[in-house]
């Protein structure tokens, strides 16, 4: 049975900046627009941090049951290591997705932008069929896509226009920095599990396009990521004008982007996952100032 670490082990906590940085970012941007509402903020964030945990569940979940965990590197893998039975991991999944709908209802109650409705379920049947169902999407190279629509786009709009009754070009800029910022976090983990995938049958983009062009293509995300602040700080009728300082974020790039041209494979891929979490807060955290200082 698996103890209580163990079970937080599980829910992946490193990933968690992925379900922080776009909710502070919408926030900014609630703030800057004088709209901001903490009460829909706070439920943005159990809606985010909820649905986080819940994909990694139900990742460990859907990877368990195909054995797909037993030869990984990296985190807890509950049912690999069988430390808890299928089903526990399921109902897990299941009660964090429940906690992120009571939320995301309530932010409904709140803002009244029933808009969040459709994109809230959207955001639950795609977090599941990730790894889950008989073809899930996320074995078939389309796990990015997910994580920069879902922690990128829609976090960031969705925290934002909850607020603000407004979809702008801003929130939208932001959340492909958050996204693509997110995205690199799934490139890093996804190119550590290249060999593992690959004798699985588990074909992730990484595992299509390969070990070089995964590298190329976490640069790409950081690169794109770190232009963004600056594209929205002059971009609109009202710019904030100090958004540029998300863009200072990026230098903390430099220690893993040295580690993945060293070739770093398998668990020496670890510490980057963890610094590239690391610089998606940082750039989160300096956007927001920036955005809020406009």
């Amino acid at each position: 049975m698996a103890t209580r670490k163990q079970w937080i082990e599980g829910a992946r906590p490193r990933t968690l900046p992925a379900a922080i940085a776009p909710v502070l970012v919408g926030c900014s941007i609630a703030y800057y627009s004088n709209r901001f509402a903490l009460g829909i903020a706070l439920l943005a964030l159990v809606v985010s941090l909820a649905l986080q945990t819940g994909v990694n569940y139900s990742n460990d979940y859907s990877d368990g049951i195909r054995g797909t965990d037993e030869n990984r590197v990296g985190p807890v893998r509950l049912i690999g290591q069988k430390l808890a039975s299928p089903s526990e991991v399921k109902k897990a999944a299941f009660i964090s997705y429940g906690i992120g709908a009571l939320a995301g209802l309530g932010m409904v109650a709140l803002s009244g932008y029933y808009l969040l409705l459709p994109v809230g379920l959207a955001a639950i049947v795609a977090a599941w069929f990730y790894t889950g169902g008989p073809r899930p999407y996320g074995y078939a190279g389309f796990g990015e896509v997910f994580v920069f629509v879902f922690f990128g786009l829609v976090a960031v709009i969705g925290t934002s226009a909850s607020q603000t009754g407004n979809i702008t070009t801003l929130s939208f800029l932001a959340g492909c920095g958050c996204g693509l910022l997110s995205t690199a976090i799934l490139v890093v983990n996804n190119l550590r599990d290249i060999p593992g995938d690959t004798e699985a049958g588990k074909r992730t983009l990484a595992v299509r396009i390969g070990d070089a062009n995964t590298r190329g293509l976490y640069l790409a995300c950081i690169v794109v990521a770190g232009l963004l602040p600056l594209i929205m700080s002059v971009t609109g009728a009202n710019p904030p004008k100090f958004a540029g300082l998300g863009t200072l974020g990026i230098l903390l790039a430099v220690k893993p982007f040295r580690s993945l041209m060293k070739r770093a494979l398998g668990r020496d891929l670890i510490p980057v996952l963890a610094d590239t979490g690391k610089l998606l807060m940082a750039y989160a955290v300096l956007l927001s100032v920036g955005i809020a200082l406009s």
